[in-house]
């Protein structure tokens, strides 16, 4: 089990086991794909993909794949009208069984991300990060991850940032593979995939304090 925990899990067995798992699961369900666009494209419009840059392992920026949950519709002026304005029934129903998150089953085929690790969150939040957040980057994103078991957008972002260091610091082949289960009973359950007062998540404004323990 030597080779299962911690650095040699992380250099050896990791990243092989995030590819094949990606390329089976992108096979597998190759015809929840092709529904599932057809579905956004008739329900919400063109494109069907959602792109967005996304800071990465030691901060570097790539480009995140997920399937659209929004429509454009906008104000008078031309601005995007807010998140829960704009994100219909169907998309709601796309973000709560997770499938608008699986064309980042391409990201981690590719490299850009993992199964498991932090979430990827938006490229503007990596200044307000303190020097414990700013670990969470030490490891590839991923599809799922420690917070996302924990509470989704539930849980504060000091608590989730606190789970994704302590992920970080715990990284093993048991943990993966525990998060990859409880997370398939989550999603089955739709637990925690919005927090008590928007359509996704608060955003991030900085925290005051340089840690909060849990």
């Amino acid at each position: 089990m030597k080779n299962f925990k911690g650095g040699n899990y992380r250099r050896f067995v990791k990243r092989p086991m995030d590819f094949i798992l990606s390329l089976i699961a992108i096979i597998v369900l190759s015809p929840v794909f092709f529904i599932v666009a057809i579905l956004v494209r008739t329900k919400l419009g063109s494109p069907v993909l959602f792109k967005q840059k996304r800071p990465g392992l030691n901060e570097e920026v790539f480009m995140m794949y997920k399937f659209r949950t929004m429509t454009d519709e906008r104000d008078k002026n031309g601005n995007l009208l807010p998140d829960n304005a704009r994100l219909t029934r169907f998309g709601k129903l796309l973000r709560s069984t997770s499938l608008d998150e699986l064309p980042e089953l391409f990201n981690i085929l590719k490299g850009n991300m993992s199964i498991i690790g932090p979430r990827p969150l938006l490229v503007q939040y990596l200044p307000l990060y303190n020097s414990h957040q700013k670990r969470r980057h030490e490891v590839r994103p991923g599809l799922s991850g420690l917070a996302q078991i924990s509470g989704r957008n539930a849980i504060s972002w000091e608590d989730k940032f606190n789970l994704d260091v302590k992920y970080v610091d715990n990284l093993s082949f048991a943990l993966d593979w525990k998060i990859i289960l409880l997370t398939i009973k989550k999603t089955l359950v739709r637990e925690g995939i919005n927090s008590e007062n928007v359509a996704t998540m608060e955003p991030f404004k900085g925290s005051k304090k340089e840690r909060i323990d849990l």
